[in-house]
């Protein structure tokens, strides 16, 4: 490491710290006390729309603080899935990260949805950048080290030229190692026209990027499946980095079928959840690259377990952009896989930064950068957010059973 060693750093920290090391009951003698849940005007504010944000997609800042004066800071979850997942976890062990995600998943009647997941995935990136500071390292230092020196990126809202083929030469020439483009907008939307413009709109980007750029194209799910196989079947020799989402997502099985009509790389996942959501089409070898992101799966902890399905299955990482510290967090986990990974990047948060985020990911010349600070390494100035929510009591509506060894099990 080029900062402290893991030693000094131990040496260094709290006396809280020190004692918890030495204590036989393997708790880390520190206690959550404190969860505060600010507002940063969500969608509004990272996509120039007036929608005050998507309680499934949302940027809002999570910190969690210890007894010990530990922080954490994640991103994500709206105010009443937030407010019900951090009540539970006062009092918690902060360190015990496993624990709590099964606590929160699995501490209700209902398994967690996708929409709660959000919420217990900003939780947790903020559990696992509180214990990757307080143990002085970068989070993927404690996700086995990196594997790569940088990670190279697509361009997603790449500032438009006077052509799409110039955008696209354009947006190579920046270092990206591709060009994303959406499918051809219209109402009403006629499927024939429309499958037809986003075929000459997939050859311009072909050609714009070069022989030796990448390019990619979003069906957005917004077409049929017999108009997703036709779009399919014209773009096939263009020779598309990846396509994604070419149908509905509420039916993952359908890339079954899907599979062998279609021969151009498919990239899916960004609206699914948890592994439950995805292994079906990772261990069947359904798709080519997964969308899986944070916080929408529940987190790091889960991530981690969906890249370890992709690994084993070949199935490479290509996580969606959700937000500046949700990207900061995927720069860990994507720099510490081994397979292929390629990441989503808005060129526009890229260029100008995040007001209230002094530090976050490290971008330039079209890739994203692994740096040493500890814990995400991100920092957050809160006087220029919203205070939403302040959780300092527990509570838990259902009852938590456990094993004799300790173990969550189901109420």
């Amino acid at each position: 490491m080029k900062r402290r060693s893991f030693l000094s750093a131990a040496a260094a920290g709290t006396t809280t710290l020190a004692a918890a090391a030495q204590t036989p009951t393997r708790k880390s003698g520190l206690k959550i006390k404190r969860v505060l849940y600010y507002g940063t005007g969500g969608d509004a504010a990272l996509r120039k729309t007036k929608v005050p944000g998507l309680f499934n997609q949302s940027t809002n800042v999570v910190m969690i603080e210890t007894d010990g004066g530990l922080t954490g800071i994640g991103e994500g979850g709206a105010k009443d899935t937030l407010e019900q997942c951090a009540a539970a976890i006062i009092g918690m062990d902060p360190f015990r990260i496993q624990d709590i995600w099964q606590v929160l998943f699995r501490g209700y009647f209902y398994p967690a949805g996708r929409e709660k997941l959000h919420a217990l995935g900003a939780i947790d990136m903020a559990l696992w950048d509180l214990k990757a500071k307080a143990l002085g390292v970068p989070l993927h230092q404690l996700l086995g080290g990196l594997t790569r020196d940088h990670i190279e990126c697509y361009a997603t809202g790449y500032p438009p030229k006077a052509t799409l083929k110039e955008s696209a030469a354009a947006c190579i020439q920046d270092g990206y190692r591709a060009f994303r483009i959406g499918p051809a907008d219209g109402q009403p939307y006629d499927r024939f026209e429309m499958v037809n413009r986003t075929a000459q709109m997939c050859r311009d980007a072909r050609e714009g990027a070069g022989k030796d750029g990448g390019w990619a194209v979003d069906y957005h799910t917004r077409f049929d499946m017999n108009d997703a196989v036709r779009l399919s079947s014209l773009i096939e020799n263009l020779g598309a980095y990846f396509v994604e989402d070419l149908v509905r997502s509420e039916d993952p099985a359908v890339y079954k079928t899907l599979r062998g009509l279609v021969k151009v790389p498919i990239a899916v996942g960004e609206q699914f959840g948890s592994r439950w959501d995805m292994n079906e089409l990772i261990e069947g070898h359904l798709i080519d690259y997964c969308r899986a992101t944070v916080p929408n799966v529940g987190g790091i902890t889960e991530f981690v377990k969906i890249a370890a399905l992709c690994e084993t299955h070949y199935v490479g990482l290509i996580p969606h952009f959700t937000g500046p510290i949700s990207e900061a967090a995927l720069v860990h986990l994507c720099g510490s896989f081994s397979g292929p990974v390629l990441m989503e990047m808005l060129p526009r948060v890229a260029i100008n930064g995040t007001p209230y985020l002094p530090k976050a990911f490290d971008f330039r010349d079209g890739k994203l950068w692994p740096n040493d600070r500890p814990g995400l390494g991100v920092e957050v100035d809160t006087k220029q957010l919203t205070l939403l929510s302040e959780i300092t009591e527990k509570t838990q509506p259902t009852p938590i059973y456990r094993r004799p060894d300790g173990s969550v099990t189901n109420w």
